[in-house]
């Protein structure tokens, strides 16, 4: 499934969304939206995951936050087709081209993708699901982890390696197996500062959306997310947790750490998890603990308004 499951990327996704408002210049460190729960788009309500809003948010605390408004709005003046290019120049939409066979390339709509799919014309309101990860978008899990490598790395994407060397029966090694670089993110270092600056205060700030993961003596960057199942009729209320399990929406987190100098990338999705912060991180912060050796992660309770993102 990393390499062969497609899933909406959710709010992981808005990651992209504030790569692409800053280097279009639509946004920039000092813009601010204000969230009080929802968005009004024509004559519909885009509610925000948080339904007492977030209030006056930057690119960077919006990411930290994970506020569904703020990215809403980024996306409506970027709009599907700029949306597109920057998620594929992110390597999404594309096989990352690890030696597994049958990998999957996901989905970037466009507005000429609709066209030639459903004979229909792009709807202005489709572009703010898009936005936020929702709609139409398919990533695979692996897709992810190279993405956010990317980020934490200050930019260049590689392509992923099973093995990275071939030793004889004596341990000598035969052959080094390179890195291959297979291209750049499409933004540049203020844009990634400022992003990498959010993705931090997602587990390391005292209203990141990850913040229950904290290890002590290790920053962790990273970003949740809740991938909705199946379309919610406009207005339609329900208890989610009531729902059957295979309704029930799916869990990510991506992260690396060190936030500073990153040796380990992580993307976690757990199916029908629900939350990205409760089910998803928790995963992902065992994983670098073993990987660096550290202690226990510090777990901080989250109280139910936290728990989307």
């Amino acid at each position: 499934k990393a390499t062969q499951g497609e899933y909406p990327p959710a709010s992981t996704y808005k990651i992209i969304t504030a790569l692409a408002g800053l280097e279009e210049k639509v946004i920039d460190k000092t813009t601010t939206f204000f969230c009080p729960g929802f968005y009004k788009f024509g004559n519909r309500r885009y509610h925000c995951w948080s339904k007492h809003g977030h209030g006056e948010l930057s690119v960077v605390d919006a990411l930290a936050q994970s506020c569904d408004v703020f990215y809403y709005q980024a996306g409506e003046k970027l709009g599907v087709d700029k949306l597109a290019q920057y998620a594929k120049g992110c390597g999404l939409g594309r096989r990352t081209g690890i030696d597994l066979d049958h990998e999957k390339k996901g989905l970037v709509p466009t507005s000429e993708w609709k066209k030639n799919r459903f004979k229909e014309p792009w709807q202005a309101g489709e572009t703010l699901s898009i936005s936020i990860g929702q709609g139409f978008n398919l990533v695979t899990p692996l897709q992810m982890a190279s993405f956010i490598a990317a980020v934490g790395n200050g930019g260049t994407l590689y392509k992923p390696r099973i093995v990275t060397s071939i030793v004889d029966n004596e341990g000598r090694v035969i052959k080094e197996i390179e890195p291959e670089v297979i291209g750049g993110l499409p933004a540049g270092k203020n844009s990634l500062d400022l992003v990498r600056q959010g993705l931090f205060k997602v587990v390391q700030g005292n209203r990141g959306t990850a913040r229950r993961i904290q290890i002590k003596g290790v920053d962790i960057s990273g970003k949740t997310g809740t991938a909705q199942v199946f379309s919610r009729k406009k207005g339609e209320k329900f208890d989610n947790e009531k729902l059957a399990r295979e309704l029930q929406d799916h869990a990510w987190f991506v992260c690396y750490a060190p936030s500073e100098k990153p040796v380990i990338a992580v993307s976690v999705i757990v199916e029908h998890g629900e939350h990205g912060s409760s089910a998803a991180a928790p995963i992902a912060g065992a994983l670098i603990k073993k990987y660096l050796g550290v202690a226990q992660p510090e777990i901080v309770e989250l109280n139910q308004e936290d728990n989307r993102g």
